[in-house]
């Protein structure tokens, strides 16, 4: 063993040493980069060749998914062949380095983007009419940017060697200073988590701001409306032709039918049973008149429930996925540096980071299943290549 130390940086370690092979590892890890590797690339050729997916938001995506894609291509290969050697590195050990430089560096970039994503929604939602949704602006420019630097930033002290200590095991691949380990949890997960957090409350609430002021907009257009046919009733109008003869009730103006058209609300509770006690003349006429049809309305309001609810997952969808990922790996891996008497199992390590890098699987299905654009693109593509 002595032998090994004094040339580690150099050699690799002999066949004796590597334990059995792990071959679930192996399949579940080509199966993980096959999928992350499909799902980003899809996702990147979507937004280059569809011009309805060339938004601001989608340009995020795009980050986050050339993250996740270099993960796949530069870590994981690494990651699965030491999971198949049984935990054990037998590789060289400055290949080590590389290793968790572009580890912690794409891990972080693919944080980062999860978290300039939240930034970049609750722009949207907070000041809309200064938020540009077709190109990117010097503000999400410099957003963008600094997803990348503070992610080498965060990665450099592993550049210039804070890894690289005397007594270093090499049948391990880990980072060697605890402080570092300590350091690159708290700027990677524990300060963009609770930013993250906070920006997707602020972007619920300033949702649901919106629907109450659409619902505030319903109700005050339906109040119009009525009033305007109570009055083309009670005045008696002078009789058009149509379909059947009779005093017909007054137009309604075209703003307040738009409002009607365009609204996407499910609380018209208090509307749906009181029609307006028009004779039948009116009901049956073929001038274009508002009515509420129990029935429409029924079918109306579950479709637009429905859209609601799905807008609305998005958010505990993207938050739950990203902390049952993520959680887990930087609790372990700073107890591990915090608590040096702690016992913590190689398999446990193994299991959590598994898990981290499961998201980036993850995030494409999260960005594109709720986007009819990237489904159509997707479903495309398989039609084409089935």
């Amino acid at each position: 063993m002595s032998d090994i130390s004094t040339d580690f940086n150099n050699g690799t370690l002999p066949a004796a040493t590597v334990r059995t092979r792990n071959f679930p590892a192996l399949i579940f890890g080509i199966l993980l980069i096959v999928t992350v590797i499909g799902g980003n690339v899809l996702v990147c050729l979507s937004v280059h060749l569809e011009k309805a997916l060339k938004t601001t938001t989608n340009y995020f995506i795009v980050s986050l998914a050339v993250a996740d894609l270099m993960l796949a291509v530069l870590v994981l290969p690494l990651f699965v062949y030491a999971e198949f050697q049984g935990g054990v590195w037998t590789l060289n050990m400055y290949m080590c380095d590389g290793l968790m430089t572009m580890d912690v560096m794409l891990c972080t970039a693919s944080i980062f983007n999860l978290c300039a994503i939240s930034v970049d929604r609750f722009i949207a939602v907070s000041i809309p009419l200064n938020y540009n949704r077709r190109h990117v602006d010097h503000r999400q420019l410099i957003l963008l940017s600094a997803t990348w630097m503070l992610s080498l930033a965060v990665a450099s002290p592993v550049i210039f060697g804070i890894n690289r200590v005397l007594d270093r095991d090499p049948t391990e691949c880990k980072l060697e200073d605890d402080n570092y380990v300590i350091y690159s949890s708290v700027c990677s997960f524990f300060i963009p988590c609770p930013i993250m957090l906070l920006l997707y409350f602020g972007i619920y609430r300033g949702l649901q701001r919106w629907e109450e002021a659409r619902r505030v907009k319903l109700r005050t257009s339906i109040e119009a409306c009525r009033k305007l046919q109570h009055a083309a009733v009670a005045t008696a109008l002078p009789p058009l032709t149509g379909t059947i003869p009779g005093p017909l009730p007054m137009p309604l103006p075209r703003i307040i039918e738009r409002d009607l058209a365009q609204s996407r609300l499910d609380d018209t509770d208090d509307y749906i049973g009181q029609e307006i006690p028009y004779p039948r003349q009116y009901r049956e006429n073929s001038v274009p008149t508002l009515t509420f049809n129990p029935q429409l309305h029924k079918r109306k309001r579950g479709k637009i429930n429905n859209r609601e609810r799905k807008a609305m997952k998005v958010l505990p969808v993207v938050v739950g996925c990203f902390l049952f990922c993520w959680t887990p790996f930087f609790v372990v891996h700073t107890m591990r540096a915090v608590c040096l008497t702690c016992n913590i199992p190689q398999s446990l390590m193994s299991t959590v980071t598994w898990l981290g890098y499961v998201n980036s699987a993850l995030n494409p299905i999260i960005y594109t299943i709720f986007n009819t654009e990237f489904k159509k693109f997707f479903k495309k593509c398989f039609q084409s290549c089935c």
